[in-house]
């Protein structure tokens, strides 16, 4: 099977290049993952407000599965394909959000086999869905900071590995500004993804994730 994964930043691609391979390990399959420079909002009438090389995720939306739509109806029906949007919820209101997306698809024609993975808040919460994983990275994590965490919960999940693995904290961190916060989000991926066991993963948007693409597969 043929799988897209579009992420909206270069630690999501980072992470899914790392945890992909454990989900597919069992059988042969072909993967690219895309990610773009933020998330965005999905466009009014479908256009992109806008230019693709500025690379917005929801922005573009429309037009990729468009386009991923007329390309896999030349695939054939024995080498099936799919496009998996991974995202954060961020402080969006869940059932609005998904309403929206489930909207758009309607629109979508061709519109290509699809999902949405929302990670609840931020793509962070996978990685403390593991608290092993996480710790196995980084041995001198505060543990009383990672055990308060509740999977999934919106609390600024990426603000909480911060005060858990970085010297000095969230605070440290945002002083230096978002690229470099970017920049760490990225070093977690690299660091903690290899640790990752799925099936351990008390992430409920994580293990979404998880059973969306291996049913796929199934």
């Amino acid at each position: 099977m043929h799988f897209e994964f579009l992420v909206e930043d270069q630690s999501g691609q980072a992470m899914l290049e790392l945890l992909i391979p454990k989900l597919l390990a069992d059988a042969e399959h072909t993967v690219n993952i895309h990610s773009y420079r933020g998330i965005g909002r999905i466009p009014k009438g479908l256009k992109p407000g806008t230019e693709a090389r500025k690379r917005i995720l929801l922005d573009q939306l429309p037009k990729l599965l468009g386009g991923y739509g007329k390309v896999f109806q030349g695939y054939g029906d024995d080498y099936p394909a799919a496009v998996v949007v991974v995202c954060d919820l961020d402080d969006r209101d869940r059932a609005k959000f998904e309403a929206e997306l489930r909207e758009l698809v309607q629109k979508i024609n061709p519109c290509p086999r699809h999902a949405f993975c929302l990670a609840i808040e931020e793509g962070e919460a996978w990685y403390l869905g593991d608290l092993t994983a996480v710790t196995t990275a980084y041995p001198k994590a505060k543990q009383q900071v990672l055990r308060s965490y509740v999977p999934d919960s919106i609390c600024g999940t990426w603000e909480v590995l911060a005060e858990a693995v970085y010297p000095g904290g969230a605070a440290a961190l945002s002083s230096e500004g978002w690229q470099r916060v970017g920049e760490e989000k990225s070093v977690w991926a690299r660091t903690i993804t290899p640790h990752i066991e799925p099936g351990r993963n008390l992430s409920p948007s994580f293990r979404g994730f998880v059973a969306t693409v291996t049913g796929m597969v199934s």
